[in-house]
């Protein structure tokens, strides 16, 4: 699945640029989103080394490098930082990274950190030409840094790993989630071991509520969209995950 825009409209899009596939990144299926706007855009977690030509090739329709003036790396993890040097060479975008992560970059071989901004804990407001979006803050889900953004034009929200899907090699993957119960068996594994715990959840699904987005689009997986925002935050607001059922031999129950 690839090129999907998920809104176009007034010379503003977001666009799911594309979903890796099994081999480009040893079995990890990424997506890698842009938001255009008036000829500007955003890059968000853009991937690691080895989808990087497939999201090149992707966005060139769209925008040239040169219009690249954003790129946000919501977390850590190697399958949304490991390819950044290439996009640094290719762009003069500055990079949003969560506060706590940035002394973790150089060791992907950053040494000029000059480009990059670190996000507050209570997240941020981002402008583009302009418009502002809003970057939210995911505390420990999964990562103890992570930050989503919210565009409200579209009324988009990029979850990052919130809604990410469990999804097998050899699954045929859809490009949205309409009806959230069919969809849940994909996501329940994923949830209860690598989300830290309830409260997180609990404060995150307050603070997205506030938005009122139409879709939430996470980085692995389908987006969701219609009834299923709603059925998403339902089932994460009351889930027991990661510290609230692991248990005293560190292991824990069936996932």
């Amino acid at each position: 699945m690839r090129n999907v825009p998920l809104f176009d409209q007034d010379d503003h899009a977001f666009i799911l640029l594309n979903e890796s596939d099994p081999g480009e990144e040893n079995g990890i299926e990424s997506k890698q989103y842009l938001i255009c706007h008036h000829g500007q855009g955003v890059l968000l977690d853009p991937g690691g080394w080895g989808v990087m030509p497939r999201v090149l090739t992707e966005m060139l329709p769209h925008l040239q490098p040169e219009q690249i003036s954003t790129i946000i790396l919501s977390h850590q993890d190697p399958d949304i930082v490991a390819g950044i040097s290439t996009w640094l060479e290719l762009t003069s975008a500055t990079v949003y990274v969560p506060a706590t992560w940035m002394r973790f970059l150089p060791h992907y071989g950053q040494i000029d950190m000059g480009r990059f901004h670190g996000v507050p804990d209570q997240g941020q407001e981002l402008t583009l030409e302009g418009y502002t979006m809003q970057l939210i803050p995911a505390h420990f889900l999964h990562s103890p840094g992570q930050i989503n953004l919210f565009d409200p034009q579209s009324s988009i929200l990029f979850s990052g790993d919130i809604g990410t899907a469990a999804i097998k090699p050899d699954q045929e993957t859809r490009a949205f989630v309409d009806d959230f119960s069919d969809h849940l068996p994909a996501i329940q594994g994923f949830h209860r071991r690598y989300m830290a715990c309830n409260r997180a959840l609990r404060i995150w699904t307050a603070r997205v509520r506030q938005l009122n987005p139409t879709m939430i689009a996470p980085q692995h997986g389908p987006v969701y969209r219609g009834d299923a925002v709603e059925g998403l935050l339902e089932w994460l607001e009351q889930l027991e995950c990661g510290a609230d059922i692991m248990q005293a031999d560190g292991t824990f129950p069936p996932l």
